[in-house]
């Protein structure tokens, strides 16, 4: 299973969900980061220290870090959804699809109507 760094917006109840289906996620929140006007970049670079993906709605600026800085532990930018344990699913069937996460940028979108 996938280790994770929920960013500081991520919803918690979609953390919640990817814990229950075994994977190891951290928040802002828990790391004691939250509420200090962290830089995105700063996100990054503790995620890479403890080599965890990063889990974001934050789809434009780690999309760019992920083309800057490609020697990261993964990038999974996420659509918002209300649909928290669908979303969760769809995270973890496209975290399946992949053997190591190591410079990849995941993408995973909620379904259209």
């Amino acid at each position: 299973m996938a280790r994770l760094y929920a960013n500081e917006n991520f919803p918690f109840l979609v953390v919640a969900e990817l814990r229950r289906l075994g994977h190891d996620v951290l928040t802002v929140q828990e790391a004691g980061k939250a509420n200090r006007s962290t830089s995105d970049r700063e996100i990054l670079e503790f995620a890479i220290s403890e080599k965890r993906a990063v889990l974001t709605l934050n789809r434009r600026h780690f999309i760019a870090l992920h083309n800057r800085r490609p020697g990261h532990a993964g990038v999974v930018v996420c659509t918002f959804d209300v649909d928290f344990a669908g979303q969760a699913q769809r995270i973890h069937e496209a975290l399946g699809a992949h053997r190591d996460l190591c410079g990849v940028l995941v993408r995973v979108n909620r379904p259209s109507c």
